[in-house]
């Protein structure tokens, strides 16, 4: 009779994943770290900032006790910035206990740990008995299963969790842990599944009725809006004016250029600050999931006599772009720095 954990795992012992950086034995914290970053990013995009954020704050106490404008550089560039500010919190309150939690409904209880964060940290962090329901596990099981249900829907979510903790062994449970999150990653991919190379091939329901590339259901893609927004960049003797956006909120905590949604909005503020535009304007398009924004940036030229009043009236900061990225800013930003060089590099 067919095992699924069985042909999982030894799938696993020759073809999974062994060398990853947070795969560490008694050490939650680098495997904590490793699942915030690994929501909604691939492995091979984490694995760009994991050993640094890593070298900077090795402990959990390195973390909750650092400052949030020590944290924002480790981070800009991965997104979903909520996740950093949540994993920064939690880290504080773990780092003030002395103690990392020890069961599922104390990790759940810290900021941004929901339940399959917290059994992957049971699992891979504590090494004990833990479930996951990743995206990973919830494509393995909707195509092994050939389940067609919409998984968004809370009861279908709650009967794949209850698959999952059925297939889910108490032997060697972190190895199936990360070993169905492997085959989700590399062979039962979201497109182009491998199944030739698929232990669960023979007994795929989705694959014995061609489903395989159908699964798991799909919601239809609605249009993603796209919105228009300008920036203002002041400049002087190198430097331009910073601002930190506050902590909730798109790219919370991060170091901006001010942005203005509204025309009337950026009119009005430029005149009360007494700008005069230069003829420099560069333009960017950056996506989230849920829009894109066109980005028109106008420069302005001041005199260094004017700086400290405008730092004042902005509540703002000069920096030159060097020194800003280092503090932490969204890719959007890194964008406009490398399109004003290149610009300014093609002036005659």
């Amino acid at each position: 009779m067919f095992n699924f954990s069985d042909a999982l795992l030894d799938w696993f012992d020759v073809h999974g994943r062994h060398d990853l950086p947070w795969q560490v034995k008694d050490d939650p914290y680098k495997v904590w770290v490793s699942e915030i970053m690994l929501q909604q990013t691939q492995v091979k995009t984490v694995l760009q900032y994991f050993d640094r954020f890593i070298q900077r704050f090795p402990t959990v106490e390195d973390l909750g006790y650092a400052s949030w404008d020590d944290v924002a550089p480790y981070w800009a560039g991965l997104g979903y910035y909520a996740r950093a500010r949540n994993l920064h919190k939690a880290a504080g309150i773990v780092a003030r206990q002395g103690h990392f939690p020890s069961n599922l409904e104390q990790w759940m209880e810290l900021p941004g740990i929901g339940p399959s964060t917290a059994g992957a940290l049971m699992s891979l962090g504590l090494r004990q008995y833990g479930v996951i329901m990743d995206g990973n596990v919830k494509r393995v099981l909707s195509r092994f299963f050939a389940i067609e249900d919409d998984l968004s829907k809370p009861i279908h979510e709650r009967a794949m969790w209850q698959l999952a903790t059925e297939l889910c062994p108490t032997e060697r449970n972190h190895d199936y842990t990360q070993a169905i999150m492997d085959l989700g990653a590399t062979v039962c991919t979201p497109k182009k599944p491998l199944c030739l190379y698929c232990p669960m091939q023979q007994h795929c329901k989705a694959h014995a009725q061609g489903l395989e590339t159908e699964l798991p259901y799909k919601k239809p893609k609605k249009p993603v809006p796209v919105r228009e927004a300008q920036v203002m960049l002041i400049q002087s003797a190198g430097e331009w004016l910073w601002i930190q956006r506050p902590n909730s909120g798109l790219w919370g905590g991060l170091w901006c250029l001010p942005i203005f949604d509204q025309p009337h909005e950026f009119q009005s503020h430029t005149q009360q600050l007494g700008l005069k535009p230069t003829t420099t304007q560069v333009q960017i398009s950056h996506s989230f999931t849920h829009f894109t924004w066109l980005l028109e940036a106008t420069v302005f030229s001041v005199a260094a006599d004017q700086k400290e009043h405008l730092a004042i009236e902005c509540n703002a900061q000069w920096y030159t772009p060097i020194q800003a990225t280092a503090l932490g800013i969204p890719t959007a930003m890194k964008k406009l720095i490398s399109t004003l060089e290149l610009e300014s590099h093609s002036m005659p």
